[in-house]
Formats: C-alpha cells, sequence, structure tokens
C-alpha cells in the first residue's frame, strides 16, 4: 500500500491521506472544493464547487498515476437534494463521455460551509 500526496500542496490537517494506491487501484479521499495551493474553501456557485472538487479528485489521481477517465466509482455528498441538477450538468462537463459507477448521498452539512465533496476510486495507469 501506497501514500498519495500531491506535490505542492500542504497536507492534510486531519489524521488522513489524499490517496491511497493498493492493488492497482487508486482510493482519493473525499475532496472538498478547495484552492489546494491555499487551502481556502470556495463556497459560492455549486457548479463551480462541483468542478473545484473533481479537479481536486483528479489532481489526487495523477499523483497516484491515473486519471478521471480511469475511475470506476464516484461517490458524491451534496448539501441539498434541489442542487442535484446543477452538480450533475458540472460532472458531465467534466467528466465527458466517461461514466463511472456513481452514488450520490444527501448529508446535513458539510466542512467549511461547502455543499459537495466527491471521492473516487480509479485504476491505476499501466506502466
Amino acid at each position: 500500500m501506497r501514500r498519495i500526496s500531491v506535490e505542492g500542496i500542504p497536507e492534510p490537517k486531519g489524521h488522513y491521506s489524499p490517496g491511497v494506491e493498493h492493488g492497482g487501484l487508486i482510493y482519493v479521499s473525499g475532496q472538498l472544493p478547495l484552492d489546494l495551493a491555499t487551502r481556502e474553501p470556495f463556497t459560492g456557485d455549486i457548479e463551480m464547487q462541483t468542478e473545484l472538487a473533481l479537479r481536486n479528485v483528479e489532481a489526487v489521481l495523477k499523483a497516484g498515476g491515473s486519471d478521471l477517465g480511469r475511475v470506476v466509482q464516484m461517490t458524491i455528498y451534496v448539501s441539498e437534494m434541489e442542487l442535484w441538477d446543477a452538480v450533475n450538468r458540472a460532472y458531465a462537463r467534466v467528466m465527458g463521455d466517461h461514466r463511472p459507477a456513481r452514488a450520490i448521498v444527501p448529508v446535513k452539512e458539510l466542512h467549511f460551509g461547502t455543499q459537495i465533496e466527491i471521492q473516487a476510486i480509479a485504476a491505476k495507469k499501466e506502466d
């Protein structure tokens, strides 16, 4: 098992890794819509939050030797189900034709007042 960190990005404040590689898979911890360089949250438009959270997932995947096109499963936590249409629009824009297995989980609230958190499992690129 190998711990993944993203170069140039501060280590998480909590007791977890941004990602872990094991058995040819990359497991990405839940990513909030944060500016990875500053760790500042973005709490504006939900489509922008969704794209930023997905780009943060992508950064961890790239650091681990994978990419969004190799995601096999994604879990999306959203603070209000009424946001789902906007979340899905942004998700479709970023993911394009790739359609991994996916779950949406409504939650009461998320850290820093954000409205979305996304975690993923992806296959590692073959060497």
